[in-house]
């Protein structure tokens, strides 16, 4: 994707990492955001920002190995479930904006359509040849 469109600045980025809705105009850059090669760790970025008031209980009275442990179980809990809806929340960010469902699945597959290809290709050579 070349066209990144008009970056959010840090306020509204915080607001979109949060699951808000961004300016019309940055809507080339939303796409980019969740069709780019790195897709994958921007939506573990958002999911880090959305689980830091987690780290709240590092304030709490306790012992200070119960309170990492309780950060770290809710952490993983937080990401597992992050990591498990990567695509339908993308999807829906999408959604948010303004573009049609599927568009950024789409995207992405377009972008490996030639590698998805070859690697098809080299499968059916490899298994399915008639010898």
């Amino acid at each position: 994707m070349t066209l990144r469109g008009t970056r959010p600045n840090p306020a509204q980025w915080l607001w979109y990492a949060i699951g808000g809705r961004l300016p019309q105009r940055c809507n080339p850059w939303v796409l980019h955001d969740v069709t780019c090669r790195t897709w994958a760790v921007r939506h573990f970025v958002r999911g880090f920002v959305q689980m830091s008031p987690i780290l709240l209980l590092l304030l709490l009275p306790g012992p200070l190995s119960v309170r990492i442990l309780s950060i770290l179980l809710g952490m993983f809990v937080g990401y597992f479930y992050s990591m498990t809806y990567m695509w339908h929340t993308t999807e829906q960010r999408l959604v948010k904006q303004g573009f049609p469902r599927g568009l950024g699945e789409q995207t992405r597959r377009a972008e490996h359509a030639e590698a998805d290809a070859r690697a098809k290709a080299a499968y059916e050579r490899l298994y399915r040849s008639n010898s």
